[in-house]
């Protein structure tokens, strides 16, 4: 990896591994309708020029309604049960739990017919994978330090994540990331005008405090906008599969922000799940080799590519 590469690699993780620290900070003075709007507001403006200027918008265009589901699985739903997820979970074990995006990929990818996911030690990654989210939920659950609900709400942003991806590159591949991703933010924010158009003027007018304020234009700005930028040119220096190993740089990340400056506990279901869910999310997605069938001496390989594209490293949360 090369010095520009290797940048690019730690200003990503930490743009990507910022959004769950802020969210928390944001809730406290906007509604999650507010935050959403303003993320996409902000992400939209810087990615429409750019993907206007490539002439990537208008290919997109064309594709609407599967840019639409890509919106509503990618962000609208994710976006909204992460953030709302931030009133009542630490951002650290939000993160943490997003990171088990690889592992729902995984499920999918076999539901699609993939059946070179099946490696043994794919499998060995889900099993892991599965038994830190068990550990991590149960633990936690019985002494009463998290919320089930909560967990689960974000798991189901991180299946959407999972999904969307895949189906887009698999529907409409060929149209250019930027402008898939530029479109569904214009999408989601008219999906979130009225209801944040209902709760904004009471939440300006109670005065928020410049903490909030600086949250809510950084999840804008940086982690909307200055990360699809950073991540389009670390795609052109390392490629879309070393890429994907920013999903653990982002976890770690999460985690010391939140122990750091939110007083966030380390709690035993965390020590005990982390070290699975991330090991295991690693075996899962990570692309094993399968060696041909053979058959009447003829070699045999899968029909189904497992590629890693742009939209499989696409920033999460």
């Amino acid at each position: 990896m090369s010095r520009k590469a290797l940048w690019l690699f730690l200003a990503a993780g930490l743009a990507w591994g910022i959004p769950y620290f802020f969210i928390r900070i944001a809730v406290e003075d906007f509604s999650t309708y507010s935050i959403v709007l303003f993320r996409v507001l902000i992400g939209a403006a810087v990615l429409v020029p750019l993907a206007l200027k490539q002439g990537a918008l208008k290919l997109a265009l064309k594709h609407w309604p599967w840019v639409l589901v890509f919106a509503l699985l990618e962000m609208a739903g994710p976006w909204w049960l992460i953030t709302e997820s931030g009133r009542h979970l630490s951002s650290g074990l939000i993160g943490l739990l997003i990171a088990t995006v690889p592992f729902f990929a995984v499920l999918f990818a076999t539901f699609m017919g993939d059946k070179s996911v099946r490696h043994p030690k794919t499998i060995m990654g889900l099993l892991m994978g599965f038994a830190g989210v068990v550990a991590l939920v149960g633990v936690d659950s019985f002494g009463g330090l998290i919320d089930p609900l909560w967990v689960g709400a974000v798991i189901l942003a991180a299946v959407g994540y999972a999904i969307a991806p895949a189906l887009i590159a698999k529907k409409i591949g060929f149209v250019p990331t930027a402008g898939v991703i530029s479109l569904s933010m214009v999408i989601v924010g008219a999906i979130y005008a009225v209801p944040a158009a209902l709760t904004l003027p009471a939440e300006i007018a109670a005065g928020p405090a410049i903490e909030s304020w600086i949250a809510l234009i950084v999840l804008g700005v940086i982690c909307s906008a200055v990360a699809f930028i950073i991540f389009f040119a670390l795609i052109k220096e390392v490629g879309a599969a070393r890429a994907t190993l920013l999903t653990y740089l982002n976890t770690l990340v999460a985690l010391v922000l939140g122990v750091v400056f939110l007083n966030e506990p380390i709690t035993t279901g965390l020590l005990i799940g982390f070290p699975l869910i991330l090991v295991g999310s690693w075996f899962a997605g990570k692309r094993h080799e399968v060696k041909p069938k053979k058959n009447n001496g003829s070699k045999l390989s899968s029909a189904v590519s497992t590629d890693t594209t742009e939209l499989d490293v696409l920033p999460k949360g």
